[in-house]
């Protein structure tokens, strides 16, 4: 027999087998499936029988928010206060859930640090269900492939919340999209999502594509081709997971008008999605008095945000080195929450920076302050400062607005599409993008006649009132009301 009929009779041989094992493969694959099936239909049903009884002995329906780190001080945590309190003043007859990672404190503490923060009191109390393993969501536990890291944490955060209470109504409040198809198909639960910022944006893929340095686009990864294009590939499979998860959600609130655009791109339901611009404080500034400033020696700016590394208080520190260089009589005010040890590290990080510029005797730190201060702070400052790149939205520049400070931002996302835009026609504040930019706006400001500057202020104040609790309050009760509804009493 030939070389050739062998090689014939060999892969007819193995043809044979394929075909022969073929039937035996498809029937093992069915009865996976169907057992696949099985076992999430009676986890299914094990938590909506959990959900029954609950309800059998309350009585009411309870709407659950999804927020592991809920005793922060940040702009997410004003807005899951606000939106509690909007619902319990608007549904007396429905219970409300906080699930948690903060194990430090008590529930109590963590109320009592919302009123101390954000001037927060709810009427009625709110049950915490605390979490164990929120260190499965911490970005320091995934230093490579973070975003599918921590969206695989908050996966298995979101089942510990799930199996420790089932709630007839869940909102994630703090952007875990990959939470929502679980209470929606194993919990059974209407879902809903207030979104501060995408997991993942077009703006982010771009930074890789056209190879930028960023904070969460390391150099040795822009210096090479293969893995920038590797980088891609996984942002772009990341990016259709995260729009898949995302698009399970009942209603989709955003807040703001970039966010808008980015979560309509990502998760396709334009008609579930509306904007609903977060809660700040407004009223609580507008008893500080719009002095006249020309006179001052010394101009304080002052930045209010969480020492988070997006916020780049590096570019704040270097950019305020180079004002000073051309203009003396200058202080810089740091204000803002530490989330856990590493934002303490990179304070840390920050005042050895300044002691390498030779400013850290005008530069002060100022950590998880309380209302008071804040606004004791915001009273003595000139300008509001303000550098995160694609910043959501920006409670602290419109508070810094609301203050009657001058503000100078970062030229993109909220504050620019907005936040800091003409009103009635007139200059509202400042936007810039770089160092050089940020000192030339900071000389520029200083320059400017004290009535100019005093126009600028007022203008700010007056535009800073479209996004007042009152509003919050009234977009986040339309957009909530389809999904309330539902809710049988």
């Amino acid at each position: 027999m030939s070389a050739h009929d062998q090689l014939v009779l060999c892969l007819c041989e193995i043809t044979r087998l394929l075909w022969k094992l073929l039937l035996p493969l498809v029937f093992l694959c069915v009865l996976l499936v169907a057992v696949l099936v099985l076992l999430v239909l009676a986890v299914r049903f094990w938590l909506q029988s959990s959900r029954n009884a609950r309800r059998a002995r309350e009585g009411r329906p309870t709407v659950a928010f999804f927020h592991p780190y809920c005793n922060a001080g940040g702009g997410g945590e004003r807005v899951l206060w606000c939106a509690i309190r909007t619902l319990q003043n608007r549904y007396a007859d429905i219970n409300f859930v906080v699930y948690t990672g903060d194990l430090g404190v008590t529930g109590q503490q963590i109320l009592d640090g919302a009123r101390r923060r954000f001037n927060i009191v709810l009427p009625r109390p709110v049950q915490f269900v605390f979490l164990r393993h929120r260190v499965l969501v911490e970005a320091s536990l995934f230093p490579h492939f973070t975003l599918l890291g921590q969206s695989v944490g908050s996966i298995f955060l979101g089942w510990e919340a799930l199996t420790e209470f089932v709630p007839d109504l869940y909102i994630d409040s703090m952007g875990y999209a990959f939470t929502l198809p679980l209470f929606r198909y194993l919990g059974g639960c209407s879902v809903g999502s207030y979104v501060h910022y995408p997991t993942i944006s077009t703006d982010m893929l771009s930074v890789v594509r056209e190879r930028n340095p960023r904070f969460n686009n390391q150099d040795f990864i822009t210096n090479s081709l293969f893995l920038s294009a590797f980088k891609l590939v996984y942002y772009c499979l990341f990016a259709l997971l995260y729009g898949m998860a995302g698009s399970c959600s009942d209603i989709i609130m955003v807040n703001s008008s970039w966010t808008l655009e980015h979560i309509l791109s990502l998760w396709r339901s334009p008609n579930r999605t509306s904007v609903v611009y977060p809660p700040c404080d407004v009223g609580a500034f507008l008893d500080i008095p719009l002095e006249e400033d020309g006179d001052r020696k010394c101009h304080s700016i002052v930045s209010v945000g969480q020492f988070r590394p997006e916020k780049d208080h590096r570019l704040q520190i270097r950019a305020f080195k180079k004002a000073l260089g051309r203009r003396q009589g200058l202080r810089l005010v740091l204000i803002g929450g530490c989330r856990n040890q590493e934002d303490e590290d990179r304070v840390l990080m920050l005042r050895g920076l300044c002691q390498e510029l030779g400013v850290a005797d005008k530069v002060e730190f100022k950590l998880n302050v309380s209302f008071e201060e804040l606004k004791r702070e915001m009273s003595e400052a000139t300008i509001g400062l303000h550098t995160m790149w694609n910043e959501h939205f920006g409670i602290g520049v419109v508070e810094c607005m609301a203050a009657g400070k001058v503000i100078l931002a970062h030229k993109s996302g909220g504050p620019k599409l907005d936040i800091v835009v003409p009103f009635e026609g007139g200059q509202t504040g400042f936007l810039a993008d770089n160092e050089d930019g940020y000192a030339d706006a900071i000389d520029q400001i200083l320059a400017l006649p004290p009535t100019d500057r005093s126009q600028i202020r007022r203008n700010a104040r007056q535009s800073a009132a479209r996004f007042s609790d009152q509003e919050f309050e009234a977009c986040f009760l339309a957009a909530m009301e389809p999904l309330m509804g539902t809710l049988e009493r």
